[in-house]
């Protein structure tokens, strides 16, 4: 049986934009009562985890490694891509991704890649919020580069140590929030399974690497 992803009906350009302008809400007060699990903290689960915590939810987070400042993501060396069009140089959500479906050889799931081109922009702000230190011309704005053999300079930078920058960006908004208690941080945790529902993911079970224990965490 083929695999079917889960991502809602609608024209290509607008199906995210319409799912989140009619998705159901949570209440400001109810926030506080519904428990999330998020694993891994690189910097979609740091950056994840961070956000939710400071939205009120309570957040749980795990990480393989001691610190999550030890993920994967540190690799990253160009730059991160966002269609800003600082250059204005024709660049477009569209051509963002265009470029990304054809860097990632026509195999990436064309819904999910057009809402990262949709989100870019939002995410290089949300990165300088976090402290980022990006490369910036001499009047101040971010520099940006061509880079990956696209079309139009769209990639921001922090010298050649992109990923490390962000991620400790995110470590940072991260560390803020396990300080004021909405997100518990377990680190040196394996996660070994994920507790299914009616179909739902509703918790993990999981293997303290201290102790060797296995644990279990449930979550809304």
């Amino acid at each position: 049986m083929p695999f079917s992803p889960n991502t809602p009906s609608g024209p290509l350009s607008d199906k995210w934009t319409q799912y989140r302008s009619t998705m159901n809400l949570v209440a400001p007060n109810n926030k506080r009562r519904i428990d999330i699990i998020v694993v891994g903290t690189g910097l979609a689960g740091a950056s994840a985890a961070a956000t939710l915590g400071e939205l009120g939810y309570n957040v749980k987070v795990f990480t393989f490694h001691d610190s999550p400042r030890r993920a994967h993501s540190i690799a990253a060396q160009g730059g991160i891509n966002a269609a800003k069009n600082y250059q204005n140089d024709g660049d477009s959500v569209y051509r963002l991704f265009y470029d990304t479906i054809k860097g990632g050889d026509y195999r990436s799931r064309e819904s999910n890649v057009h809402r990262l081109a949709e989100v870019s922009r939002n995410i290089i702000d949300q990165a300088v919020a976090q402290g980022v230190p990006f490369a910036r011309d001499y009047g101040g704005l971010l520099a940006n580069r061509s880079f990956g053999g696209v079309q139009v300079s769209r990639t921001f930078y922090a010298r050649g140590q992109t990923g490390q920058q962000l991620l400790i960006g995110a470590y940072q908004a991260l560390s803020r929030q396990v300080a004021n208690g909405s997100v518990q941080l377990f680190n040196r945790h394996e996660m070994l399974d994920v507790v299914m529902v009616d179909g739902k993911a509703r918790g993990i079970i999981s293997r303290n690497l201290l102790n060797g224990k296995l644990e279990r965490h449930a979550a809304h």
